[in-house]
């Protein structure tokens, strides 16, 4: 099983939504969270402009099986791209084992 972990544009979240849903991947978890990137935002006020270096991003956890990794990470890949600077990571880690909470079973079968 593996963990994908993806930071996306706050804009792109539903594209990438739906993208997932069409592979097959119906269960994920998501937050905003804000982050320190290459990208500058400005912000213009009363005719002056501001610059942050924070940046609001969200952040999508998502496991899957093994067989789901490359389709799961294409799917993030062609729905949250813009080619600008900022679009985002994506991570990817094992996970060792996982259980369903309602009955204790494990496994693989769990992300069902």
């Amino acid at each position: 099983m593996k963990k994908i972990e993806a930071i996306i544009r706050k804009s792109k979240f539903r594209e990438v939504k739906e993208a997932l849903q069409e592979v097959g991947v119906n269960f994920f978890s998501y937050w905003d969270v804000t982050g320190i990137g290459n990208e500058k935002e400005g912000h213009v006020y009363r005719g002056i402009s501001y610059s942050t270096s924070d940046i609001q991003r969200r952040h999508l956890a998502i496991v899957v099986n093994d067989n789901f990794e490359e389709i799961t990470i294409k799917a993030i890949l062609r729905s949250a791209a813009t080619g600008e600077v900022g679009d985002g990571k994506i991570t990817v880690s094992e996970i060792k084992e996982c259980y369903r909470i309602r009955n204790g079973e494990s496994g693989g079968e769990t992300l069902n």
